[in-house]
């Protein structure tokens, strides 16, 4: 899966992009069909200064796109949650698929 790591208004670390990729690796195990995955780094304006770190996730997989959003104190930590809710998606997807066949 090609992996694409934008950084808005700011330079992402080498070590935050291989995180971000290695959690997005793990859900070609739920599906392996997985197109390509983009995302989106910014600092958000918040009233709470700690948890102002946005990380917005699409993932391509054919016929349809998902998309994952969270705002955490930490890159990291949104990246993690977001790859959760992306997992819960393709969980989803894929019981509808096997449901219409």
């Amino acid at each position: 899966m090609e992996t694409k790591v934008h950084s808005i208004h700011f330079k992402a670390t080498s070590e935050l992009e291989d995180f971000i990729q290695q959690k997005l690796k793990k859900l070609e195990v739920f599906y392996p069909k997985i197109i390509d995955a983009e995302v989106f780094l910014r600092l958000e304006k918040t009233d709470n200064p700690r948890e102002n770190k946005e990380v917005v996730i699409r993932l391509n997989i054919p016929g349809t796109t998902l998309l994952a959003k969270e705002i955490d104190n930490s890159f990291e930590a949104a990246a993690d949650s977001s790859v959760e809710a992306l997992r819960r998606q393709l969980r989803k997807y894929k019981t509808k698929q096997e449901n219409n066949n």
